[in-house]
């Protein structure tokens, strides 16, 4: 029986959420599965993968072919690297303790770089965040000191209304005198 280790699609539509698993290549995306082997979820960044390495190893040892998203999932997680170092400890080209020293230190620099890119999106955001601050502030300043000139100028005119206001009658009252 051939067997592919592939994701099965779950989630609603537009937000996918997939299930790593070992399935006959012959069974439907999202029908029956030997055994499930991790989930994988698209939609947050870095994207969240939890994985059982040693079960997909396992299926890897016993022949399974993983399809090409699979493939680069178990890449990432350090599944192929530990496939390959069994296959140098079965010939005996190094130890079992050295393949997983190996395996160890290589998981340390990714977990290192995935961390990096975490502080890095973090921060990013962060910046973003404070950009959008001081841009608020900004036109928040703008407009109150438009209120304060548009009430300056307000203030101005009506002043400016009273004064002709009194200078009128005034004028008038020059105007019938004249007439008399």
């Amino acid at each position: 029986m051939p067997v592919k280790i592939r994701l099965q699609r779950h989630g609603k539509k537009g937000k996918p959420f997939y299930w790593i698993v070992a399935a006959d290549s012959r069974s439907k995306r999202d029908g029956k599965f030997l055994e499930k082997l991790g989930t994988y979820n698209p939609n947050t960044n870095p994207a969240t993968i939890d994985l059982n390495l040693d079960g997909a190893v396992q299926w890897l040892h016993n022949g399974a072919q993983p399809t090409d998203t699979a493939r680069a999932i178990l890449s990432y997680k350090g599944a192929l690297l530990k496939h390959h170092l069994d296959g140098g400890v079965r010939k005996g080209a190094l130890t079992q303790e050295q393949a997983d020293a190996k395996l160890a230190t290589w998981l340390e620099e990714k977990a290192g770089k995935v961390g990096a890119k975490q502080d890095g999106l973090a921060k990013a955001k962060d910046d973003a965040k404070a950009k959008a601050l001081q841009a608020e502030k900004e036109v928040n300043e703008k407009r109150i000191a438009a209120k304060v000139e548009a009430e300056k100028a307000a203030e101005a005119e009506a002043t400016a209304t009273e004064e002709a206001a009194e200078e009128a009658p005034a004028v008038e009252e020059n105007n019938e005198e004249t007439e008399a």
